[in-house]
């Protein structure tokens, strides 16, 4: 009862023990059973601290630099990995990469985001991409195709596209979104 609640944390307004008891629901730590009066599911982790997660969730790996010649993917390059709602990811093989730089600004990709990406070896012009080009650098920016030649645009008119032989550029994944801390 809220009674024995309040006493077990030395509280004695009913009132109070309410307003304790919405927060925690509205952080996730609480879930109320609708079907069960006063019947409440206690929602917390604590090997983490943090409330047990509220909607599905994928678990992203997120990739740092990479070497020349070796793949985005490869499990040695993952840092770690970091949840992501999973109407946000969506579906297929996913990975994660912060990016570095101000090319693709005018996108709304700033320096610091993460962007994830679904693991893909092709895309349709005008798509936001992950692409390894030569000297073994992971970009993201606009994929064009132009004959045997791929061109990867910016999106910030201080920088020029960037085109390669399509041989050369590697198309690690498509972005499906972008992630900033504020």
């Amino acid at each position: 009862s809220v009674r024995e609640i309040g006493e077990a944390v030395g509280l004695t307004s009913p009132s109070t023990v309410h307003s304790h008891l919405a927060t925690l629901q509205r952080y996730g730590f609480l879930r109320r059973d609708p079907t069960k009066p006063r019947a409440l599911e206690v929602r917390y982790d604590p090997t983490s601290g943090a409330a047990v997660e509220r909607r599905p969730v994928r678990h992203v790996p997120l990739v740092g630099d990479v070497a020349a010649g070796t793949d985005v993917l490869a499990q040695e390059n993952v840092e770690e990995t970091i949840p992501v709602p999973a109407d946000l990811a969506g579906e297929g093989d996913l990975f994660m990469l912060r990016v570095r730089g101000d090319s693709m600004v005018d996108a709304g990709i700033l320096d610091g985001d993460y962007v994830v990406a679904r693991s893909q070896p092709d895309a349709n012009a005008g798509e936001l991409v992950v692409a390894g080009i030569p000297g073994g650098e992971a970009t993201v920016k606009t994929y064009r195709r132009e004959g045997d030649s791929v061109v990867l645009v910016p999106a910030n008119a201080a920088y020029e596209p960037m085109r390669y032989p399509a041989d050369e550029v590697v198309l690690f994944g498509k972005v499906v979104t972008v992630m900033r801390k504020v």
